[in-house]
């Protein structure tokens, strides 16, 4: 591969009412955190800066400085609003 070389990936981002899903093109050698920037998605997205985020690819968690490769799917993931270990056992009490 050549350094002028582009690579398709595909940065994602859901709230439970809409999701967004932003195809790329990005030079090889970019990272997680460019393809976030890249796709506009903090613009995108209502209240998107007031949320702290994690990065994952395939639901796999990383680092924003992980290169990415041909086809990668860069998920940008909220935090969670509940543990779901305590919302099965809550359910499970509740029978």
């Amino acid at each position: 591969m050549s350094d002028d070389e582009l690579i398709p990936v595909q940065v994602v981002y859901a709230l439970p009412e809409r999701q967004w899903l932003l195809p790329l093109q990005l030079p090889v050698g970019s990272t997680a955190g460019d393809a976030v920037t890249a796709s506009g998605v903090a613009d995108k997205v209502p209240d998107y800066a007031r949320t702290e985020h994690t990065l994952a690819i395939y639901a796999q968690p990383v680092d924003p400085a992980t290169v990415l490769r041909d086809g990668d799917r860069v998920e940008v993931l909220r935090p969670l609003l509940a543990d779901p270990k305590q919302v099965r056992r809550a359910r499970a009490r509740k029978t």
